[in-house]
C-alpha cells in the first residue's frame, strides 16, 4: 500500500485568476523534476444539494450539517503523496443559483473531471442534471463526467419503489450522456473516486 499525506488550502469565494483571467493552475500539470501533478475537478449542480459540504468533507475531513451557500465559486485544494508523486486536487465548486451560470467556464475549462451532482431526496435536482451537463460539455468535452447523488441517508428512508424509480432515472441520465465514462454514486466513496483520478495521470509518469 502506498502511503499518503494530505494538506488543504483555505476556501475562497472568488478564486484568484492569472493575468489573462485563466485558472491559476493548469488542469493537469506534470513536472518531471518535482514529479508532481495538478488535477482540476469541477463540481456543478443545483443549489442546496451538498456540493460545498462534500468538498469540505474531502479536503478538511469535517462535515457541517448547516447549509453552506456558495456565492459564485468556491475553490479548495488537497495535496496527497502517492509513491514518489505529489498530486494536488484543485477543486472548483460552482454556486447552484442560475445567476452564477456565467461562471461555469471558470469551473469547467481545463478540468480533468466534472462532478454532476444532485440530491437523491429531490428529483427536481436530478432533472436539472441534463441541462448542467449540456452547458458544461459546451466548455469542456474531454473531462471525465461523474453523476453523484448526495444525501443518501434521506434516500435510504424512502419506500423501495421510490428508490428504484430514482435509481432508474439516474441511470437513464447516464445513458443520455456518456455511459462509457459516467458513473452513478448513490453512496459516495470520495476517496475511492479520488484514487481513480490519481491512477490516470500516474500511468503517464
Amino acid at each position: 500500500m502506498a502511503s499518503s499525506s494530505a494538506s488543504a488550502t483555505a476556501s475562497t469565494s472568488s478564486p484568484t485568476a492569472g493575468p489573462s483571467g485563466q485558472n491559476p493552475h493548469p488542469s493537469l500539470e506534470n513536472n518531471d523534476e518535482k514529479n508532481s501533478v495538478v488535477i482540476k475537478v469541477g463540481m456543478v449542480g443545483d443549489s442546496q444539494i451538498g456540493k460545498t459540504s462534500l468538498m469540505v468533507k474531502y479536503v478538511e475531513g469535517s462535515f457541517d450539517e448547516d447549509y453552506i451557500q456558495t456565492l459564485g465559486v468556491n475553490f479548495m485544494e488537497k495535496t496527497i503523496s502517492v509513491r514518489r508523486t505529489t498530486i494536488t486536487f484543485s477543486i472548483w465548486d460552482l454556486g447552484g443559483q442560475r445567476e452564477f451560470v456565467n461562471m461555469l467556464p471558470l469551473v469547467c475549462n481545463d478540468a480533468v473531471a466534472i462532478l454532476f451532482m444532485f440530491d437523491l431526496s429531490r428529483k427536481s435536482t436530478l432533472n436539472s442534471v441534463k441541462e448542467w451537463y449540456r452547458q458544461a460539455r459546451g466548455f469542456n468535452k474531454t473531462a471525465i463526467p461523474f453523476l453523484i447523488g448526495t444525501k443518501f441517508d434521506q434516500f435510504a428512508t424512502f419506500p423501495r419503489d421510490e428508490q428504484e424509480e430514482i435509481t432508474k432515472q439516474a441511470r437513464q441520465t447516464i445513458r443520455a450522456g456518456d455511459a462509457r465514462v459516467a458513473d452513478i454514486l448513490l453512496n459516495i466513496s470520495v476517496n475511492k473516486r479520488a484514487k481513480d483520478l490519481q491512477d490516470r495521470p500516474r500511468e503517464s509518469l
